[in-house]
């Protein structure tokens, strides 16, 4: 067994099944029952070289509501997954730029939908790229398949409403996985992405702030279970808690959702993929800074 697959196997995760490490997508590339997805941050990144047989989502034209902000509903979801050639038997492996965000975020939408074996490749693009391994900018041949989504699951996303009852809740806690500059108010998007999409900076009141990036290692893999519990539990966010985690328009608070719900096995945890865009803009909704 390759080294990165006996660290998967190592780590303690409580759901390992839900990782995979680059050798094995290297190695079931070929398998018809197998479906290997990119989502990048970077729209522009799949075509520039991507893995053999890798299909290309762009987050923003495909897997978005028009014209409402929303995520696709459930007919449209089979229509997009139809034509791409995936079933419902089928494995489906995510992985994408900036250490999987809109990776992880197109798992969480599959798992809306009952999706039942979806999986994130651990380290994400940047790992291949680190590896050296091959990239192929030819997009692969498709047989249309017919997809047919479950009925939303909604224990896993929360809407506003939702947060708005978890305020000050002793059994709650909200996770803010956004940079320390933008919990604080100081920017209103990542320092490298526009400033745009909330009208106020800082917080939900009473949000912990774990930023996403503090659950993966530097060559973009999750860090061990144990590591990942002292981080999360050192902050309050508990398993006996309802956890709602945000951002700013929900890709890294998947990101987030993916670890404690899989990774640690949190029996209640939601993402708030409204977060910060929507927060930040309500009329008198109460705002921390």
């Amino acid at each position: 067994m390759a080294k990165s697959a006996a660290e998967i196997a190592q780590a303690g995760y409580a759901h390992p099944e839900v990782l995979v490490d680059t050798q094995w997508v290297a190695d079931h590339g070929g398998d018809p029952k197998v479906k290997i997805v990119e989502v990048d941050v970077d729209t522009a990144a799949y075509d520039t070289g991507h893995v053999k047989g890798a299909i290309g989502l762009d987050w923003r034209k495909d897997l978005q509501a028009r014209p409402i902000r929303d995520l696709l509903p459930k007919q449209e979801l089979e229509a997009l997954l139809s034509s791409k050639g995936i079933s419902n038997e089928d494995t489906v492996v995510a992985y994408g730029d900036n250490n999987n965000w809109f990776a992880a975020w197109f798992v969480w939408n599959l798992k809306y939908y009952g999706h039942p074996d979806v999986r994130l490749m651990n380290g994400g693009r940047k790992k291949w790229q680190d590896e050296g391994r091959e990239l192929v900018t030819g997009a692969p041949a498709v047989k249309p398949a017919s997809y047919k989504a479950g009925q939303p699951n909604k224990a896993i996303r929360a809407l506003r409403d939702e947060v708005f009852a978890q305020l000050g809740k002793a059994g709650a806690v909200l996770v803010d996985v956004r940079s320390p500059k933008e919990f604080s108010g100081e920017l209103l998007a990542p320092e490298n992405l526009p400033q745009e999409g909330a009208q106020r900076g800082g917080h939900i009141p009473g949000a912990a702030n774990i930023p996403w990036a503090q659950a993966v290692r530097e060559d973009g893999t999750f860090k061990p279970a144990d590591e990942l519990k002292a981080l999360y539990q050192g902050k309050g966010v508990t398993p006996d808690k309802a956890v709602i985690a945000y951002c700013r328009i929900g890709e890294r608070s998947s990101h987030t959702w993916f670890v404690l719900t899989y990774l640690l096995g949190y029996p209640n945890v939601r993402n708030y993929d409204g977060s910060w865009t929507e927060w930040g803009s309500l009329i008198a909704a109460p705002i921390e800074r």
